[in-house]
């Protein structure tokens, strides 16, 4: 793809931001019925495995793990006491609340032809899981090879919910309950399922040519979703932090995790839950999914044990936030590197990306002054943007990577276009999804502002949104 068409691109991308809440949705669903009947009669039989659907069963469930309680309790350890409550109620109702939207009609804007708006996002021929039974099947990576469909749902729902779950961290213990749960059943139905459809629809392996998403086009790769997760979470927390303002004595009182017990609990969680997210993300119980699991044990632990070295230099100690903000750093990092890196590549991005977000976290936060709480932005944005570049380069086989297949060969044979294509595809898919969430997003934030306001009252705030919001605290004496 030349300059000059992903800058005409990138201007569409734009506009489309900026008219998110225009009726994008309602005129995206122009497929053709007969022309899908003819592309389902002309697709070929597809196989079952059992033993790939039950890995996809689990990996679903793993994930969920990671959400809740993985999650609540990472983010609800670093909250102070009075908040804790307040975190835990977020990101559980969040989960509930995106996992309804999901199949009413998430899925299919994710996961379905668009029409004339397909590049950006799907329509909704399959809203209401219409069409969808036991019988139907979602293909995987491999021709001919498949699983249940219901199975595919469930696992990119888990996904769907766990997302905008993420976000809640960079503006917690100041921001409306009633206000976070409005934010997202906008921003995941305006920038979530578009995002997961420019990167992940495509037509499949027996149907390689069909019309993709925009950054799929591109050539970006992201096995697990470092651009749809990480990076679309993180830019989406930073537009929020800033535009909700500080918290109610930010810098001259402490604001110290209330237990880090909790948050490594919650952290561990995380560890253990994401094998689910990047193992699973091959669909598949073959040797891809076993890639992607060694390389989510090793860049995580590679990160952990950076962070921990760069705090020792810096700080004098090592501590145990920093042992966790390192292990999240390299799973994000990893993520959309886990079934195309080496092991050895993925110790490397690791090694790496403790150290960039140990900056952004320590140093930028402070240089710009912004309030984000829990480090949304300086982990996962900056984490995925790193990972996502890096996944460019450790794919190339002569790193140890995996490759690319190349579906236009007979024998799906793995290629690399070169360092240079593909870190450039990567960077466009990259800036495309700062652009799509952090335009977006602060439309909705706005539109959210004004509807019932973003901000509990400052008293509500020094009581506490446990209390002031809840009417119930997370402790008693």
């Amino acid at each position: 793809m030349s300059i000059s068409k992903f800058s005409s691109n990138i201007a569409r991308v734009g506009a489309l931001s900026a008219a998110l809440l225009a009726p994008v949705v309602a005129l995206a669903q122009e497929a053709a019925p007969a022309a899908a009947d003819a592309a389902a009669a002309a697709a070929p039989a597809f196989t079952m495995d059992k033993g790939d659907n039950t890995w996809m069963l689990v990996s679903s469930a793993l994930v969920l793990l990671m959400t809740i309680p993985g999650l609540a309790l990472f983010y609800g350890g670093l909250v102070r006491a009075k908040n804790m409550l307040s975190v835990l109620m977020q990101v559980f109702m969040i989960t509930a609340v995106v996992a309804l939207i999901w199949v009413t009609y998430g899925y299919s804007l994710a996961f379905t032809d668009g029409g004339s708006l397909n590049s950006f996002v799907g329509g909704f021929s399959k809203a209401f899981l219409a069409g969808v039974n036991t019988s139907s099947l979602a293909e995987t990576f491999s021709k001919g090879v498949a699983i249940p469909e219901y199975t595919f749902i469930v696992f990119q729902m888990t996904f769907a919910c766990i997302t905008p779950g993420l976000i809640v961290g960079a503006f917690a213990e100041r921001i409306k309950f009633s206000a976070v749960m409005l934010f997202v059943v906008l921003w995941v139905t305006f920038i979530y399922f578009p995002m997961a459809h420019m990167v992940w629809f495509w037509g499949g392996p027996s149907s390689y040519t069909s019309p993709a998403g925009l950054i799929f086009s591109y050539g970006a790769i992201d096995f697990a979703g470092g651009t749809v997760v990480h990076i679309n979470a993180g830019i989406a927390g930073l537009v929020g932090a800033i535009m909700l303002g500080k918290r109610t004595g930010y810098k001259k009182e402490i604001m110290a995790p209330h237990s880090m017990t909790l948050t490594m609990v919650g952290a561990s969680l995380l560890w253990v839950g994401w094998f689910g997210f990047n193992a699973g993300s091959n669909l598949e119980a073959n040797a891809y999914a076993s890639l992607a699991m060694i390389n989510t044990f090793v860049a995580t632990a590679a990160a952990a044990v950076s962070w921990c070295i760069v705090e020792s230099f810096a700080r004098g100690k090592a501590s145990m936030l920093g042992g966790a903000s390192g292990a999240v750093a390299g799973l994000v990092a990893v993520t959309p590197a886990a079934g195309f890196a080496g092991p050895m590549g993925s110790i490397v991005l690791g090694l790496i990306v403790s150290p960039v977000c140990y900056f952004f976290v320590d140093v930028v936060k402070n240089k710009f002054n912004y309030d984000d709480s829990l480090d949304v932005f300086g982990v996962h944005c900056i984490g995925g943007i790193i990972g996502a570049l890096g996944t460019g380069i450790l794919v190339n086989p002569a790193l140890g990577g995996a490759g690319i297949v190349d579906y236009s060969t007979a024998d799906f044979a793995a290629s690399y276009a070169g360092t240079a294509t593909q870190v450039l595809a990567q960077a466009k898919g990259v800036l495309t999804t700062l652009l799509w969430s952090g335009i977006g997003s602060a439309i909705l934030y706005k539109i959210v502002d004004v509807i019932i306001g973003l901000r509990v009252s400052v008293e509500a705030e020094r009581e506490g949104l446990d209390l002031a919001t809840h009417g119930e605290a997370a402790y008693h004496a």
